[in-house]
């Protein structure tokens, strides 16, 4: 049976959005002034140095997200942000239980697939 897209063209889309999705993470931070208080969070976790972490996650998801997008050094960005995800992963998401939407809010459902995402990401040539 024939596929109805090439894997080559499904990794390109998925690439893409990953991109997207990564840059949008980090400008909405910018847009809306919002870093102070994502670090402000951290600290809150325990992390004591909150706000230099959240700009460099932030300006990481804006960079690195633009250049995943453009197909630049996909395995390095794909591994690098997999360190950031996974953390927040047992730090913030996990203790609302799964679901992002719906029975609960916050949960882990987006950030695993994200995870799953960036891995198959990783394995791919640049």
């Amino acid at each position: 049976m024939a596929a109805f897209i090439s894997q080559r063209h499904a990794l390109f889309a998925l690439r893409i959005m990953v991109g997207i999705i990564m840059m949008a993470h980090g400008f909405q931070r910018l847009y809306y002034g919002t870093v102070a208080d994502f670090g402000g969070y951290l600290d809150s976790l325990g992390l004591m140095i909150g706000t230099p972490i959240a700009w460099s996650i932030t300006l990481f998801e804006v960079g690195a997200g633009a250049a995943l997008a453009l197909g630049f050094f996909q395995k390095w960005i794909s591994l690098t942000w997999l360190l950031v995800i996974v953390p927040g992963i047992f730090l913030v998401h996990l203790p609302n239980g799964w679901y992002v939407v719906g029975p609960g809010t916050g949960g882990v459902e987006y950030s695993c697939l994200i995870v799953v995402c960036l891995l198959v990401l990783s394995t791919e040539k640049s």
